[in-house]
């Protein structure tokens, strides 16, 4: 390898090693990289990245690796692999300040601060990196308590595509704070963060199912429900599991209740269990830690296809009648509506890079099934999404398996995407960082 590398003391991983069939692929994707290289500090980051720029080489850089584009693998490039650095350390027990280095995942994250009685809102998958996940958001079981990941971080140790090592808070460097919150990986590598995180307790966690036949009266109530609930309650609707019957898979609401009192979780959550007849009912007090579920790679050859979308207030009765009849049709994709609004509603609109403030739920489907089947299914999506068109407003990037210039432009809004376009002109000239949902500068 090219004596830019040298000094480089981490892994260097080529196509003759043994290894190489596992660390050229990420969860998502298959790549055929010059060279995989695995940093253990963040002078190695360094040294990777100035030997990407140097020659020239597409570079991807990975986390957890669970991008649905498959942004953390590439063909005949270089990627940075941050699995290595990943400690979690209480830098502030007061303040509850806390370091997580780039490569963690947040299922680490989380048992490393159970012990400590302190937890941050993130997702809601084990395996799902840190990195990725905070950059353009982090919607999970917390977020209408205490708001996205993203609105956690204090600041980040940032390795810039001419190889500089800066730190952005809120003080120094703060337009690419500004930016790395919600602009994803367009900017730098994120080596460590700076999080500020919350005491928690165990939580009521769990899902109720009601029947197929009753998705359309669920959901409606589930949606004026959360609209009044306490901050306390996160809850997704999902229904359409093709695993579980399709269409007549019963329609599942998955609750947590931040708190461990059983009077306080029983009246946010009973109003939920008299919407329809339960079919089943598994809430219970459960350690935060636990309510994150292990990811799940698909078997070779089955592809995933993710879209989402925001929903404001006034477009969710709308919204919910159209979902209920496609959940209700054969060939549906899996259908799964999410909460949000409460405490992500009060940060103001441009307050991070991450623009979608005021909505009240975020849609996604996923369809699933080898090449032929995906594709086959493609016409179907496509109508389902032009019937929900006019009812959202943007785009969630966590849950997109495509990277198109219109994505980008319903990720970003317009002035969003105009400041993003600055702070990139400043770091990252010549888009070194291009793996991503792009902006240019």
């Amino acid at each position: 390898m090219s004596s830019v590398l040298d000094g480089f003391g981490g892994d260097v991983i080529a196509p003759d090693a043994a290894e190489y069939a596992s660390a050229s692929r990420s969860l998502l994707a298959s790549g055929s990289p010059v060279c995989v290289l695995r940093p253990k500090t963040v002078e190695d980051v360094r040294t990777g990245v100035r030997f990407a720029a140097g020659t020239g080489l597409v570079l991807s850089v990975r986390g957890g690796g669970h991008s649905f584009p498959g942004f953390g693998t590439n063909d005949g490039g270089v990627v940075i692999d941050l699995g290595e650095l990943a400690d979690v350390e209480v830098l502030d027990a007061e303040r509850h300040l806390v370091r997580i280095g780039g490569g963690a995942t947040w299922g680490q994250v989380a048992a490393a601060l159970a012990p400590h009685g302190l937890a941050i809102s993130s997702g809601d998958t084990k395996s799902v990196g840190v990195g990725g996940l905070t950059l353009t958001g982090g919607i999970g079981w917390k977020v209408r308590k205490f708001g996205l990941a993203l609105d956690s971080v204090a600041g980040a140790e940032v390795v810039t595509a001419d190889g500089e090592i800066v730190y952005a808070s809120a003080t120094e460097h703060p337009d690419l704070f500004w930016a790395i919150r919600g602009g994803g990986g367009n900017f730098g590598i994120v080596t460590a963060f700076d999080f500020v995180a919350h005491p928690t307790t165990d939580v009521f966690y769990g899902r109720i199912a009601f029947p197929a036949a009753d998705v359309a009266a669920v959901l409606a109530g589930w949606a004026d429900h959360l609209r009044a609930a306490p901050d306390e309650l996160t809850s997704i609707a999902s229904f359409a599991n093709p695993f579980a019957g399709g269409p007549k898979a019963p329609i599942e609401i998955h609750v947590t209740f931040d708190g461990d009192d059983p009077a306080q979780a029983a009246r946010a959550i009973d109003p939920i269990r008299r919407l329809g007849t339960v079919l089943e009912d598994d809430v219970t007090l459960t350690p935060y830690a636990e309510t994150l579920v292990d990811g799940m790679a698909p078997p070779p050859g089955i592809q995933l296809v993710t879209r989402s979308a925001f929903v404001d207030q006034d477009q969710v009765p709308e919204i919910l009648r159209i979902l209920a009849e496609v959940g209700a049709s054969e060939g549906s994709p899996y259908i799964a509506v999410r909460s949000v609004g409460a405490a992500v509603s009060r940060v103001p609109s441009d307050a991070t890079a991450f623009a979608h403030r005021r909505a009240e739920l975020m849609v996604a489907t996923t369809t699933v099934g080898p090449q032929p089947v995906v594709d086959a299914a493609r016409p179907g999506l496509e109508a389902i999404w032009d019937r929900l068109a006019p009812h959202v407003s943007g785009l969630y990037a966590n849950f997109l398996s495509s990277a198109t210039e219109e994505d980008v432009a319903g990720i970003y809004p317009a002035e969003t995407h105009r400041r993003l376009s600055g702070v990139k002109r400043r770091y990252d000239p010549g888009n070194l960082f291009a793996r991503n949902h792009n902006v240019r500068g």
